[in-house]
């Protein structure tokens, strides 16, 4: 179902979720760095998260995915039905206790959850998002949401124009939502396509890695490693963004790819010595 009509004055979709690594702080250095012609280009993003890039470019063809099934059911129940969200999410609103924040992180514990309406798990994930600490999504071994009440005196739960304005682009736009591995996503992208990676970074906490259980470790960087070397052979422009570790600059360096070097701005931390600038790096095959 469309968003309800009569919102012409919505404003810029943006992300409707915090989220680790977000690209927010990055957008004009990404934009500087997209290959000439990316406009006529079909954008294919593997990792999601956020959406950051994806909203921010808006391009009129896209495949986006992620691991997350809970993160790319949102997507979907925001595209299909934006106002049962926006409904569900005015009635949790009325109740910041922490016991309605450890029922609701609870749910995933259910036999039945996964049959829930897509909407209820949707606002469901907004409103652990916004009320759970320093905005993290982190799951244990088993695949459940572990991440503790936040301290927050007035969170705001629902933001209705923006999730108005995301759901309008998802529906204007052509965008393919998947939920599987990053290099079953990209599978049909070659020449014509402008393909953005931006997995969980190197180095990185489990805070950053854990939004599915089993994490990103340096074989699943390897493994990157080799998809953007066969997009590279299909013709595909590629963009990668990654911590500037040397693990990560020995992957790519001599490969007639290019490094560039850029500082972030990183909040989202459970420890205070890893927000602030960081060292990043992006990686580009053209």
């Amino acid at each position: 179902m469309p968003p309800p009509q009569g919102k012409s004055q919505l404003p810029a979709p943006r992300p409707f979720l915090k989220w680790a690594g977000g690209k927010r702080q990055l957008l004009r250095t990404i934009a500087e760095n997209l290959p000439d012609g990316w406009r006529d280009m079909e954008y294919h993003e593997p990792f999601l998260g956020g959406g950051a890039l994806l909203f921010d470019l808006m391009p009129s063809r896209a495949v986006v995915n992620d691991m997350n099934s809970e993160l790319m059911n949102a997507y979907e129940a925001l595209r299909s039905g934006a106002d049962r969200v926006i409904g569900r999410l005015s009635e949790l609103e009325g109740d910041l206790s922490a016991e309605r924040y450890y029922e609701m992180r609870g749910m995933d514990r259910l036999p039945d959850f996964k049959s829930l309406p897509s909407h209820e798990r949707a606002a469901r994930l907004i409103y652990l998002n916004r009320t759970c600490f320093n905005g993290l999504y982190r799951v244990n071994s088993r695949g459940f949401f572990n991440v503790p009440l936040g301290r927050y005196a007035n969170p705001r739960i629902l933001d209705e124009a923006g999730l108005l304005a995301a759901a309008r682009y998802l529906n204007t736009a052509d965008v393919k939502l998947l939920c599987g591995d990053f290099a079953d996503a990209v599978g049909l992208a070659g020449g014509g396509s402008l393909v953005y990676l931006d997995p969980p970074y190197h180095g990185s906490s489990g805070n950053f890695t854990s939004y599915q259980s089993g994490g990103f470790g340096e074989p699943e960087q390897e493994r990157l490693r080799e998809v953007f070397g066969e997009l590279t052979r299909r013709g595909a422009r590629c963009l990668l963004s990654n911590a500037d570790t040397p693990f990560i600059r020995r992957l790519y360096r001599g490969r007639g790819f290019r490094i560039v070097p850029v500082q972030a701005s990183r909040a989202i931390n459970s420890r205070g010595e890893g927000r602030g600038k960081v060292g990043e790096v992006l990686v580009r095959n053209y």
